[in-house]
Parts: structure tokens; C-alpha cells; sequence
């Protein structure tokens, strides 16, 4: 059967933000990410988009089941570690689309949902107008980090045919605890963006 992907806004959003969580915390659980979530800080995390007016959610269904999500809303309404080096950087806030995460289960991958995931969200912003650029980070992890598995392959070519590219000394930094880890620690995470 055929995987739908379907972008969802305003009150849609909702009845898909429990699968958001569960997914961010079983796919994020691996390299590069390692992050060891909790439901509790995800029903905090995913507060400020469930809120928002402009906010997206890809969803991708097999069947009824949700197998993947991506995330998109205007930047000036996402949260600070974001929003603050963008802004510092000389990237106007008011007019930047922010890529939030993008989680799809190993099983469903290579089938073109990844693109699917892009092709919505950029076409929101598009349709809510006012933007000119799209933007999203990765965490950035030491090619000799001890997790990262043999044969691991970053998605630097993925994005790249997308037409993104990272921008030159924008880096920030967010807070999340790794798998193995007691407290939370401060991860690099590289912006790369696109002229919509």
C-alpha cells in the first residue's frame, strides 16, 4: 500500500501531535541525535507549535498509522536557542520559514517521503506568504564520536540536492540529554537554509 503524506494546520494538527512525540523520542533515540526523551518534555517542546496559527505538520500514513512527521512554522514564534542566532546572524526572523524536525521510521525510508516532507512544508510557507527563505539545523557530531555507527551516512547530499546549504558560522546551541548521560548537555547545531 501506497504511504500518503498529508500536511495538516491549525486544529488538524492535533490529533497527530501524541504520534509527534512518540516519534520524535524513538527516531531522535539514534545517531546523530542520541536523544534520550521523555513524553513529559515533549508535551512541553511541542507546546509553542500545537499553539501556533501557522505551524505545519507532514504527516506520512501507512494505512491509519503514523510512520513519520515533519514540522514547519514562522521562525519569530519558535523557541529562543532557535530563534535567537538567526536573528544575531542578520536573518530577518519576520520573513524566515523554520524547519523543525523530520522523523520517519528505518522502515519507510528511501521511498521518497523525505522529499514529500520538504516539497508540504515549503508550499505552506509559500501559501501563507510573506516568507522568503526556509531554514532548518542539525545537530553536528565528530566524524570519531564512539556511537556513530559503521557505514553511518550524513544527509549533507540529501539536503544539498533540496537546495539548501549551510550558512557560514551559524551555529547555535540547544540542550537535550543523550542517551547514557545523567543531565542535559549543549549540542552545535548548523543552519542551513534556502531562498524559497
Amino acid at each position: 500500500m501506497a504511504i500518503r503524506t498529508e500536511a495538516l494546520s491549525g486544529q488538524a494538527m492535533v490529533r497527530v501531535l501524541a504520534d509527534l512525540a512518540r516519534l520524535r523520542i524513538e527516531v531522535f533515540r539514534d545517531f546523530p541525535y542520541l536523544y534520550d526523551g521523555t513524553p513529559e518534555y515533549e508535551a512541553n517542546y511541542l507546546e509553542r507549535l500545537a499553539s501556533s496559527r501557522n505551524a505545519v505538520i507532514v504527516g506520512a500514513f501507512d494505512a491509519d498509522e503514523v510512520v513519520g512527521c515533519a514540522t514547519a512554522m514562522p521562525l519569530e514564534e519558535e523557541h529562543g536557542p532557535f530563534l535567537d542566532p538567526v536573528r544575531a546572524h542578520g536573518i530577518a526572523p519576520e520573513s524566515t520559514f523554520y524547519l523543525a524536525e523530520s522523523v520517519l521510521r528505518p522502515a519507510w525510508r528511501g521511498q521518497g517521503i523525505g522529499h514529500r516532507f520538504f516539497d508540504l512544508r515549503e508550499a505552506h510557507a509559500r501559501e501563507l506568504g510573506g516568507f522568503d527563505r526556509a531554514l532548518f539545523c542539525a545537530v553536528i557530531r565528530s566524524a570519531d564520536h564512539p556511537a556513530r555507527p559503521p557505514g553511518y551516512t550524513p544527509l549533507d547530499g540529501f539536503w544539498r540536492k533540496r537546495g539548501y546549504a549551510p550558512v557560514e558560522e551559524l551555529v547555535g546551541h540547544f540542550s537535550w540529554r543523550d542517551v547514557g548521560d545523567d543531565a542535559s548537555s549543549a549540542k552545535p547545531m548548523q543552519f542551513w537554509m534556502k531562498v524559497l
